[in-house]
């Protein structure tokens, strides 16, 4: 059984309770347009290219058997002809292109997360699974997440909420100590036309999840500018919350981190975006809009 994964973050703490492991998995059903982690939307391996690193060597060059590298193109990888196996990268002495997505064996990574067994039991933290979308890994998340409950490390996933519930149930929800789960949009026309899909699945999910664990579920919405965080659709997520009897939630300050990564792999980033980063205090009037819940700081 194997899983792709973009990247492992040991050490984090951010991710949940204590000192975690952060796995990132390959590959998303939605595409958010400020996403942190845009090389981990396509399901594929894919070579990242950072021109700012590049010193024209053109080892790259000779090494490709898809004759994918184009040295005079702001991109560098021809995409329609790489294949993600990255050589190029493997070659590259100043790291301006780098391989994303690994497969791993479930035995392997185990092996890795337990590594840090220590750490976690020290500091009450434990794995997290993140992405990209897990679930889209489902049957590997499944095997992972139930050895991992065996060794008695405490387990977090991180979805924003697109899969079959009864599937997800019986595959991982017994194996869950938390779960953050995102929302975006209120409107699903508005979720269909920014993000690729309509959120009907998506509540539904949290709504059944609220319902048989409320207590372990903490709902999360980024706040971006331009697109979540209006007046109208912050309020109808906060009575649908309340309606659900929903017990904790967290404002995700908007950050552009991921527009420089959208462009490494070739992605057209956001031009209405801002540049700069939100400020945790331009969360405070948002609050309002969430009596009744406990707010957990990101």
């Amino acid at each position: 059984m194997k899983a792709l994964v973009g990247n492992i973050n040991r050490y984090a703490l951010h991710d949940g309770p204590g000192i975690r492991t952060t796995v990132f998995f390959k590959g998303c059903t939605l595409h958010c347009p400020w996403c942190h982690n845009p090389e981990l939307i396509s399901p594929e391996p894919e070579v990242a290219f950072y021109p700012e690193r590049c010193i024209t060597c053109g080892d790259c060059l000779a090494v490709c058997p898809q004759e994918a590298i184009r040295m005079q193109s702001e991109d560098r990888v021809d995409r329609k002809r790489c294949t993600g196996c990255g050589l190029c990268a493997e070659s590259c002495p100043s790291g301006a292109l780098a391989r994303v997505g690994r497969e791993y064996e479930l035995e392997e990574l185990i092996e890795i997360l337990l590594r840090d067994r220590m750490f976690y039991k020290m500091s009450g933290g434990g794995v997290t699974l993140s992405g990209g979308e897990p679930t889209q890994q489902l049957l590997f998340i499944s095997a992972l997440l139930n050895r991992l409950r065996h060794e008695g490390i405490h387990t977090t996933l991180e979805t924003n909420g697109l899969f079959f519930y009864e599937q997800f149930a019986a595959a991982c929800l017994d194996y869950l100590d938390l779960i953050f789960f995102d929302l975006k949009f209120a409107d699903s026309a508005q979720h269909q036309k920014v993000l690729g899909c309509c959120n009907r699945v998506i509540w539904e999910n949290l709504s059944s999840l609220l319902t048989k664990r409320a207590q372990d579920v903490i709902v999360r919405i980024p706040m971006i500018p331009g697109y979540t965080a209006t007046h109208e659709n912050i309020d109808r997520i906060g009575r649908f919350l309340r309606q659900q009897k929903a017990q904790y939630y967290s404002l995700l300050p908007y950050n552009p981190y991921g527009l420089a990564k959208a462009a490494a792999v070739s992605m057209t980033p956001d031009q209405t975006l801002p540049e700069q980063a939100m400020d945790q205090s331009e969360l405070l009037p948002w609050q309002e809009f969430f009596y009744g819940m406990a707010l957990v700081t990101p």
